[in-house]
């Protein structure tokens, strides 16, 4: 078994550390973590299949922005209580707090592939977060908004549904998949494998959460920029779900 590492090392796990507003803040996390150790002959199958899956996510991110800035060239911009907007202000939200959950883990664990999951997704997300805060400049809309969270995935969408699924969002509801207070603690007061399980647990909900609002927003987005946006959202991180799963169940 592991040793376990010292909980104290990560903090109260209620900031963001290295993480601001802007588009470019996504290079701190990347100087926040180490470079990752190679596992044992017996993790790297799964070190491989977790590299593939950053691969895949990275060519889908840059062909969604490829697609996407083309597009701004000829659109109009969206309104400020538009499905656009309002998907942009809350996966930033959404975003940042899944780069707080990797950078809360990655003190916890020694483990290669929990620790390079969590750069990978510290280092996706606030790229992530950095373009949809860009969106909202380039299309001259506060970052706030004058309506509550959620708004925007409570009004019905084309399928005629207002969530696409069995729930019913309401403005100023929680996001789908966040965690909560109480669960940050717990997984910022954890260890070894039993910080891993916990963050993977929340990082699964988290991932689900995010993919439902991508694909709310494609069921009421027009905005080439936002649809080839969210397609990569819920491709790459339903990829990242069936990565964790495994993980998680690895560990039980």
């Amino acid at each position: 078994m592991r040793p376990a590492r010292s909980p104290s090392a990560a903090g109260s796990g209620n900031d963001l550390p290295g993480f601001g507003s802007g588009a470019g803040s996504d290079s701190n996390a990347i100087e926040a973590f180490p470079e990752v150790p190679r596992g044992s002959a017996a993790g790297n199958g799964r070190l491989a299949l977790l590299l593939a899956v950053l691969v895949t996510a990275l060519i889908v991110g840059v062909a969604a922005f490829s697609v996407g800035r083309l597009s701004t060239l000829s659109d109009p911009a969206p309104t400020d209580t538009s499905a656009e907007a309002g998907f942009a202000r809350d996966m930033q939200v959404h975003h940042l707090q899944g780069v707080q959950l990797a950078m809360i883990v990655r003190d916890l664990t020694d483990d290669p592939d929990v620790r390079l999951l969590a750069y990978d997704i510290a280092t996706t997300q606030g790229q992530q977060s950095g373009q949809l805060y860009g969106w909202l400049s380039e299309w001259g809309l506060s970052q706030a908004g004058s309506e509550p969270s959620m708004t925007w995935l409570s009004r019905p969408g084309r399928s005629g549904s207002t969530h696409g699924h069995d729930s019913t969002a309401s403005p100023g509801a929680a996001m789908p998949g966040l965690a909560t207070d109480a669960q940050i603690a717990e997984l910022s007061a954890a260890s070894g494998v039993e910080a891993e399980k916990i963050f993977l647990t929340l990082m699964i909900a988290h991932h689900k959460g995010a993919v439902e609002m991508a694909e709310g927003v494609l069921d009421r987005a027009t905005r080439p920029t936002v649809r080839s946006f969210a397609n990569a959202v819920a491709t790459s991180q339903q990829a990242e779900i069936d990565l964790m799963t495994g993980m998680l169940a690895d560990r039980e």
